[in-house]
């Protein structure tokens, strides 16, 4: 056997033990949600009553879904609004402590953000948006700010300044050439910046279980409710239907955008 095809087969065993590992746990998920089970809302045969029984759950399957599309929707338009300028801001204009500024943008990275919770459901109370999906997708959007100003940052800074200057030449005033010329060529990085984002909001338990009630929960919220049946008895079945369902939006989008996502990492994040 030659060194070519060895290298070769290695290569293809050990993506297929990758691809294994991770898509495993995935096919359980699924077999689960459909599969018999005494402790489940799906008692015989394999069918769809797990999913019945989250439909019908406390205010409903498409509640909980609404829940998380305004939470993650308000966290993804207000980390990339914030995030684009911010970025721009710090790639194309000098001021006096750009750098340290910057810095400090970054440290809230080295912040467990469970420690601010408890002060943004206090800060969240006193401008009216107690118990709110809106409060919580902003929570969220401020976490994810320091990597969407990292991104865009680099991404502004690897766009040539004569582009820029030309615009400005042909009578383009500065906010006109940032939304016409600058955003549309960082689109790779605008969504990576996105769908990063809207996959930490879509899936995040913390933040609401701090700032919202549980009928006015998102769908991992609901999803730990649900997991009690009588006696404490765990419902894997509508567990692991709640799990396939979150799922489904997340991998649907990231297939529809992955290529830009991985051309938003290769172009924006490798220059410092």
């Amino acid at each position: 056997m030659s060194s070519r095809t060895l290298q070769r087969s290695t290569y293809y065993v050990l993506t297929a033990l990758i691809a294994v590992t991770f898509l495993l746990p995935i096919v359980w998920v699924v077999v689960t949600s459909v599969s018999p089970n005494s402790a489940t809302s799906q008692t015989e045969g394999v069918g769809l009553g797990n999913y019945t029984a989250l439909i019908n759950y406390g205010e409903g399957l498409g509640s909980y879904l609404w829940n998380s599309v305004i939470v993650s929707v308000t966290a993804v338009v207000t980390a990339l609004v914030a995030g684009a300028m911010g970025g721009y801001g710090f790639a194309r204009f000098t001021f006096r402590g750009k750098n340290l500024v910057f810095m400090g943008v970054l440290s809230i990275i080295m912040v467990p953000y469970a420690a601010l919770l408890i002060p943004l459901a206090v800060w969240l109370n006193e401008i009216g948006l107690q118990n709110s999906l809106v409060g919580v997708g902003l929570v969220l959007a401020l976490f994810q700010l320091p990597f969407a100003t990292f991104m865009m940052r680099n991404a502004f800074a690897t766009v040539p300044k004569e582009l820029e200057e030309a615009a400005l030449l042909d009578g383009c005033g500065t906010a006109s050439a940032f939304t016409r010329i600058m955003l549309p060529a960082v689109r790779a990085p605008l969504v990576t910046v996105g769908l990063f984002v809207f996959l930490i909001a879509w899936n995040d338990f913390m933040v609401p279980l701090f700032l919202v009630g549980s009928t006015n929960a998102p769908l991992p919220l609901a999803m730990v409710n649900m997991r009690q049946q009588t006696m404490g008895v765990i419902d894997y079945g509508i567990t692991t239907a709640g799990v396939v369902v979150l799922a489904i939006p997340a991998v649907v989008l990231f297939l529809s955008l992955q290529r830009h996502y991985i051309r938003g990492f290769t172009s924006g994040a490798v220059k410092g």
